[in-house]
């Protein structure tokens, strides 16, 4: 019997800021709201980051990924220093609401563990 999983390559978007510390490899858990489209994503695959018009990429190992009911408990479950090390839980909270409404956070979250390929 052969495996017929695959590690699939995922290309997602990221602001700057964001993209800078996942290049760094500081940021190690990547927050996505729980859309149909991330539902195949798995530990092995990778994430190939992209800034928005530019063609500057990183790419990341997925390592784990884990569902939430929400975003603060996706904070208070994988700890704010591992999603934004650059600041605090409030602050984080508050930026992941500006991007993602409430009719988008009602879907769940995703908390998707990544390592820096390439460093």
């Amino acid at each position: 019997m052969t495996d017929t999983t695959t590690a699939r390559t995922h290309e997602l978007n990221l602001y700057r800021q964001y993209f800078d510390v996942v290049a760094a490899g500081r940021k190690t858990i990547e927050v996505r709201v729980r859309y149909p489209h991330l539902a195949d994503m798995a530990a092995g695959d990778t994430i190939r980051f992209r800034i928005k018009g530019t063609e500057e990429t990183c790419d990341v190992l997925v390592k784990r990924v884990t569902a939430y009911d929400d975003f603060e408990t996706l904070l208070d479950g994988e700890g704010p220093q591992n999603v934004n090390p650059t600041s605090t839980r409030e602050q984080q909270l508050a930026n992941i609401r500006d991007i993602y409404p409430p009719e988008k956070e009602a879907l769940g979250a995703l908390a998707i563990e990544i390592e820096l390929l390439g460093a």
